[in-house]
C-alpha cells in the first residue's frame, strides 16, 4: 500500500511540475513577443532617423551632387554613394549597440556569477541586420540624389 501511496504523490508531484513548466513557457513566449515589438518599433524609429539624417545630407550637398551628375557621374553611383554611406552610418551604430549589448552582458553575468559567453552568429546578425536597416532607410534619400536634374542641383543655394 506504501507502493501505490508513493506512485500516486509521484504522479501528482509529476503533474504539478508539467503545469508549471507549461505556465513558464507561456510566460516566456509572451515576454518574447513584448520584447520583439518593443525592438520592431525601436528599429523602426532609428530607420526614421537614419532616412531624415541621409535627406538632410542629400539637402545639403545638393551643388555637390549636381557637379557629379554634370560631369559624367551616373545616377546609379550616386544611388550606391548614398546607400553605402547609409550602410555605413547604420553599422556603426550596430558597432556600438552591440558594445554596449556585450558589456552590459558581461557586467550582469558577473554581478550574478554566472559563465559570460558570446555566440558570434548573434553577433555578426546584429551587424548584417544593422546594415540591412542602412539599406532599407537609405534608399530613399539615395533614390533622390540621384534622380536630381543637374542643372537645378547646380543652382540650389
Amino acid at each position: 500500500s506504501t507502493h501505490c501511496i508513493s506512485s500516486a504523490a509521484s504522479d501528482v508531484y509529476k503533474r504539478q511540475a508539467e503545469q508549471l513548466m507549461e505556465t513558464f513557457d507561456t510566460v516566456i513566449n509572451m515576454v518574447s513577443i513584448v520584447i520583439g515589438g518593443i525592438v520592431s518599433i525601436s528599429l523602426l524609429v532609428g530607420g526614421i532617423g537614419i532616412m531624415n539624417i541621409m535627406l538632410v545630407s542629400v539637402t545639403e550637398r545638393t551643388r555637390e551632387i549636381g557637379i557629379r551628375l554634370a560631369i559624367g557621374a551616373l545616377g546609379k553611383e550616386v544611388l550606391t554613394q548614398f546607400l553605402v554611406e547609409s550602410v555605413i552610418l547604420t553599422t556603426l551604430g550596430g558597432y556600438i549597440g552591440v558594445f554596449i549589448g556585450l558589456t552590459g552582458s558581461y557586467a550582469g553575468a558577473v554581478y550574478m556569477g554566472f559563465d559570460f559567453t558570446i555566440d558570434p552568429n548573434i553577433v555578426m546578425g546584429a551587424f548584417a541586420f544593422s546594415a540591412l536597416v542602412g539599406v532599407i532607410f537609405g534608399y530613399v534619400p539615395a533614390r533622390r540624389a540621384a534622380r536630381l536634374d543637374p542643372i537645378e542641383a547646380l543652382r540650389h543655394e
